[in-house]
């Protein structure tokens, strides 16, 4: 396949860096600013050079990416919320010229499902976005394997920082604020790590869950969401007397989603350590499913995206 991709951070790099190797042929790589595009095939290690030096990936300006001819748009850039622009009017702009669409970018599966879908159903393309939940953890996929109307939740952990975090506070006793510039001096944690403590960024992930097990419905306004800034330290040790930790945990089903602090046994499946995630699934007929992994990082979530273009069928030229 011929990529598209948009959106030159940490996935997107990754994407590029690592497309040869699952065979496909990178033609055109944007940030917000410039591009580099070539329907040949670009200089992935020059590009990235250029950029991780400070200077533009290429000669180009974005809006070529969408002149060249590919077959797949990644779309890469960072997450908004609301409107999801600017990703979602690149899928539009994607699917309505008949091209596969492959997202990490969380915004438009879980603020305007509905219309993508539906810009689906009118495209020769198709979209597919397992890296919007749980980085390199396969849960969209396991779902569609085992059919969505088969399955009645998911439930889980699904942000490694305020994991990280909480695991800290547990085994050092340690209070947050501590445990949260530690984090930040690790990398761990953003500068503004609002998103992820809040509990906004496990929510977005939840919310694309029951969009797929529900077919649509659901945005970000509908979660009831609660983050860990206010957990003190007593509260792990209190916990750990009683053999429980807390995790924030996160579930997803038809009827809506849930995110915020929960006991959960201390040696349990739930009780995933530092960054680790893991998810939950509940099956009519298989039981309970879990998958555990690094839910984060840009090679982790470009194997996420490059598992997804090796799914799509052949576009007819």
């Amino acid at each position: 396949m011929r990529l598209a991709i948009l959106g030159a951070g940490d996935v997107g790099r990754s994407v590029a860096d690592l497309a040869s190797e699952y065979g496909h042929d990178v033609v055109a790589l944007a940030d917000s600013s410039d591009a580099a595009v070539d329907p040949d095939g670009i200089d992935v290690d020059r590009a990235l050079e250029r950029k991780l030096g400070g200077d533009p990936l290429g000669p180009d300006d974005p809006e070529a990416v969408f002149e060249t001819a590919y077959d797949v748009l990644v779309e890469a850039t960072p997450t908004t919320l609301g409107d999801a622009e600017p990703g979602f009017t690149h899928v539009t702009r994607a699917l309505e010229s008949d091209h596969h669409v492959v997202l990490a970018n969380k915004g438009p599966v879980a603020e305007r499902y509905e219309e993508l879908r539906a810009l689906e159903a009118d495209s020769e393309g198709s979209i597919r976005f397992e890296a919007t939940v749980g980085g390199a953890i396969p849960v969209l996929s396991t779902i569609e394997d085992s059919t969505p109307q088969a399955v009645t939740a998911v439930r889980g952990v699904l942000n490694g920082t305020a994991n990280f975090i909480l695991t800290r506070m547990a085994a050092e006793g340690l209070d947050y604020e501590h445990v949260l510039a530690e984090a930040q001096d690790l990398g761990v944690a953003e500068a503004d790590p609002t998103f992820d403590v809040d509990g906004t960024d496990a929510a977005l992930k939840f919310v694309i869950l029951a969009n797929v097990l529900a077919d649509g419905g659901f945005s970000l306004e509908d979660a009831t969401v609660e983050g860990i800034q206010n957990i003190p330290g007593s509260a792990l040790e209190l916990a750990a007397e009683d053999g429980r930790t807390i995790r924030l945990i996160g579930e997803a089903s038809r009827e809506g989603i849930r995110v915020g602090p929960r006991l959960v046994p201390e040696n349990g499946a739930l009780a995933v350590t530092g960054t680790r995630n893991i998810v939950q699934i509940e099956t009519k007929h298989a039981g309970s499913l879990h998958n555990s992994g690094r839910g984060a990082g840009g090679p982790e979530t470009a194997t996420a995206v490059l598992s997804d273009v090796g799914r799509l069928p052949p576009l007819d030229e």
